[in-house]
């Protein structure tokens, strides 16, 4: 018989609690490799084979190779014991049979033998019934009563118990799902689940849900997870692991409390691949379910909204989510590609619409990086998509957000695009880049206390988001804070060093402030980081022209006009330059070029100093009235 909870070494293995402890330190310890821990105690100082293990963890039934798993979660147990393969203190390895747990245990005395009761949103379920160990990992208080009679049996069904002084999930946030194939070129699968899964459970009025880019900056960290909840803001964290082949997927998928610390909630699902869509929307509702949280009718219709797409369109979107989060061109127009996709697969792919018309907006952006394609060739594309997307599933903020952007960074309809905002906002309150990019519109509107914030409200939704922190910074600097502008900017490059936007908006900033030796080592990082970002290049430019080096300024100027025979350059980006160089023809020649090119990032010139020079001209106040850019 093994005690619910012993210790081994200086470690504490609580199995009621599903959690490994060190000196009152919880060591993070996923879910198989903490199952696997849990059966190689309970068999201390027998063999026990990789057969045995397989059929423990993933039952007789597996429909996967799983050398990789059991190699996998050995690995990562080795790693939170400290434990070395060779000589190992815990885990001993006995070649080509499987493993033998070696380290002398002691129980630890309860003062209740009684199962406990499970605080409350305490959830634990097997509904698919994956096998004797598949119910055990998925039922946490049910463990305690196994270990109590002497061995590991499981039962199906699902048990709950609550306290009322527990406190309410009202927070969360969704973790990178774990990709056990052991294959990286899968990985587009485990982050888009996850990533639908973030998007679907956002539409949950009553929940705060953090966004994917925020959580995906923990993926595959070591820090303990009440550490990323605080650092998140949430109450909880969803985790999951992911097994697939070319005709099933497998998803885990657990809820924690961070504070008290306890397992919510746990269930398994086996499906065909071509359920995977359906198994989205199944996911949302049970862990809303898990955390006590009433599914309004207008919750239920926005998760059940639109027709599921197709296994070929899934596939296709999920790669389209992988290739446009990594915002670089390259990637980018991959992800046209698989958007377009996964749209011809299935004509009635809301999501995948939006997808595309936000990726097609961001190769005319300078805040992408990209500015790959003309404004008048992106964002007609951009439109035509996302009215596709609305005409099908007119309920989708993220539509109606998408939709705004176009309306005043292209069309200059600044009373139409903040009804979309508005509207977007009514119907995914948890859409972050909906508040962000309302934020920017209130910012090139005028009325800065409103864009504070709205874009305060885009970061508790993305609290790790460099993009959120650089738009923060902007309406900083717009209210003429300009230090505070300055260490806001600074604060991306703490989590994102070599995120080449961040270093842009820093060194923008500093050459708004006047700061031009500062800002030329941050935009000369952004070009490299970029691959010569244009924008970039013309604001350091501007810098190097107003501390003397009007050579280099001039060689920059003539790289933009060759460059622009090969591929697009945005002219507002040679304005930029000339305006540095003092040449004021010039530079409202190049306006008038930007603003026949509908560029997005005309409302600047009423914030940059570069074009301080030409702002009384009476050509300035014509271009900017043409190009409908606020006043």
């Amino acid at each position: 018989m093994v005690p619910a909870r012993v210790r081994f070494d200086d470690y504490e293995l609580d199995g009621r609690r599903y959690l490994l402890r060190r000196a009152d330190r919880t060591v993070k310890l996923e879910r198989i490799p903490m199952e696997l821990l849990l059966f190689l105690v309970e068999r201390k100082g027998e063999l026990v084979t990789r057969e045995q293990i397989v059929e423990k963890l993933w039952g007789r039934d597996v429909f996967l190779d799983t050398d990789n798993g059991i190699n996998t979660a050995i690995r990562k147990i080795r790693h939170a014991l400290n434990d070395d393969a060779e000589q190992s203190r815990f885990v001993q390895t006995v070649p080509a049979k499987g493993y033998r747990f070696v380290a002398p245990i002691t129980a630890v005395e309860v003062d209740n033998p009684a199962p406990p009761i499970a605080p409350e949103n305490e959830v634990v379920s097997n509904r698919y019934g994956f096998g004797r160990f598949g119910i055990m990992h998925l039922a946490v208080a049910a463990l305690v009563i196994v270990l109590m009679v002497g061995g590991w049996m499981w039962k199906g069904g699902r048990s709950r118990a609550t306290i009322a002084s527990a406190p309410v999930i009202r927070s969360l946030a969704v973790m990178p799902f774990e990709n056990l194939t052991g294959d990286p070129s899968q990985d587009y699968f485990s982050d888009g689940i996850t990533d639908v899964l973030t998007t679907d459970l956002a539409r949950i009025g009553a929940l705060r849900v953090v966004s994917r880019t925020s959580s995906m900056r923990f993926k595959g960290s070591p820090k303990p997870l009440s550490e990323i909840a605080r650092e998140l803001g949430v109450d909880a964290l969803v985790q999951g692991t992911i097994l697939r082949t070319a005709q099933r997927v497998r998803v885990t998928a657990q809820v924690i409390r961070t504070n008290p610390e306890g397992h919510v909630w746990a269930d398994q699902y086996d499906r065909p691949l071509g359920d995977a869509a359906d198994l989205q929307t199944e996911l949302a509702h049970a862990i809303s379910h898990a955390i006590l949280i009433t599914l309004t009718p207008r919750d239920q219709s926005r998760l059940a909204a639109g027709r599921r797409p197709n296994r070929e369109a899934y596939e296709a979107y999920l790669k389209g989510r992988y290739f446009w989060s990594q915002r670089s061109e390259e990637t980018t127009k991959k992800a046209i590609e698989y958007y377009r996709e996964a749209v011809e697969h299935d004509p009635g792919y809301a999501m995948a619409f939006v997808g595309l018309a936000d990726a097609y907006k961001s190769l005319a952006m300078p805040d992408s990086m990209q500015e790959a394609l003309p404004p008048r060739e992106a964002f007609p594309k951009a439109r035509t998509a996302v009215m596709q997307a609305l005409a099908i599933d007119d309920t989708l903020g993220e539509a109606h957000a998408t939709l705004a952007h176009i309306e005043y960074l292209y069309d200059r309809d600044w009373p139409a695009a903040e009804a979309e905002l508005r509207r977007s906002i009514e119907l995914n309150a948890n859409y972050a880049s909906a508040h962000q990019w309302y934020a920017y519109h209130l910012l090139w509107t005028g009325r800065l206390g409103e864009a504070r914030l709205e874009v305060e409200r885009a970061k508790e939704l993305d609290p790790l988001s460099p993009t959120i922190d650089g738009t923060l910074a902007l309406i900083l600097f717009a209210g003429h804070q300009n230090q505070q502008a300055i260490e806001q900017a600074r604060k991306p490059l703490e989590i994102a060093p070599d995120f080449a936007f961040a270093h842009y908006r820093l060194g923008q900033i500093y050459a708004f402030s006047g700061a031009y030796r500062d800002a030329i080592p941050e935009l000369e990082r952004a070009i490299a980081l970029s691959g010569g970002s244009a924008r970039a290049t013309g604001e350091l430019a501007f810098a190097y022209a107003h501390v003397g080096r009007r050579a280099e300024a001039v060689k920059l100027l003539d790289a933009l006009r060759e460059r622009s025979n090969q591929r697009y350059v945005a002219p507002l980006n040679l304005a930029i330059i000339y305006a540095g160089l003092g040449e004021r023809a010039s530079t409202l020649d190049w306006l008038e070029k930007a603003c026949e090119d509908r560029d997005p990032s005309l409302d600047s010139v009423q914030l940059s100093p570069a074009f301080a020079a030409v702002r009384s001209e009476p050509r300035f106040g014509e271009i900017v009235r043409r190009a409908g850019v606020h006043p």
